[in-house]
């Protein structure tokens, strides 16, 4: 019946509606420091089984195949790629770049939160801060740099230094870590660039940076997104052409149902 090919088109179309979004998302992404972009896995729903493949026929003989047919489509699930982006230079002084696997964790108050957008700040304590004019997040743990420190220098391996003004004296500010995921898909995204550990996820493992798998440190680069905008493109087209194409089926079991109806005409 055409009524089947309406509710499958139009399952169709939702899910291609779907990718379109995440597709929008990760090209108005494709600016955003580290971000790591998004795709859309799709399932078939369902299938109506008229005849089921192997059953005997008359003559005792097995039947190679069956009859089924599908309702439809569906969005499976979002999966993030967190391959990593491209690392270019900054020259700021306290923006970082983790190359290799692993994030930042920083703490807004109230909960951990992860990230691998390394451009921090100081705030008016001194301690290393993500540079937000929304909210004050906190890396973890603390790093404080003292008001006269001058030659900040942050080590491969997470070590921060600095000189204080009139001494040559090297003083150690403290170690940065990072955290690593056995699942980084289980990770929620929560927007400004953030992640929050999940049961998906796994708990957080902590570590110097260069160890036990963790990236190691790029002081005064940032890590960029890892949107492909030519690849996007290309998605998008084939996405919008899956959409007209699924429209064009609403039209045709339109048009056989219309001349279902104008039979009794006939």
């Amino acid at each position: 019946m055409a009524v089947r090919a309406l509710y499958s088109s139009a399952s169709g179309m939702a899910a291609n509606s779907f990718n379109l979004d995440i597709i929008a998302n990760n090209l108005a992404n494709s600016s955003t420091t580290a971000y790591k972009q998004s795709r859309a896995n799709f399932e078939d729903i369902f299938y109506e089984n008229f005849k089921l493949p192997g059953v005997q026929d008359n003559q005792g003989n097995i039947t190679p195949t069956g009859i089924a047919l599908g309702i439809g489509t569906r969005v499976q699930s979002t999966e993030g790629d967190f391959e990593q982006g491209s690392i270019l230079p900054s020259n700021g002084t306290y923006d970082l770049a983790i190359v290799g696997d692993g994030f930042f964790r920083v703490n807004d108050g109230t909960q951990d939160l992860y990230t691998r957008a390394g451009n921090f700040s100081l705030n008016a304590n001194g301690n290393l801060v993500m540079a937000s004019a929304d909210k004050g997040y906190q890396l973890q743990p603390t790093i404080s740099i003292p008001q006269d420190a001058i030659n900040v220098t942050i080590s491969g391996d997470g070590v921060v230094s600095y000189q204080q003004q009139g001494s040559t004296q090297i003083q150690t500010a403290g170690n940065l870590q990072i955290a690593r995921f056995i699942n980084n898909q289980g990770l929620l995204r929560q927007g400004d660039n953030l992640f929050l550990e999940t049961t998906g996820s796994g708990p957080s493992q902590f570590g110097d940076p260069g160890t036990e798998g963790r990236g190691q440190l790029r002081q005064g680069f940032l890590e960029q997104s890892n949107v492909e905008p030519v690849r996007e493109l290309v998605e998008l087209i084939k996405t919008q052409r899956n959409f007209e194409l699924n429209s064009q089926v609403v039209q045709a079991a339109d048009q056989t149902l219309q001349t279902v109806a104008n039979l009794r005409r006939f």
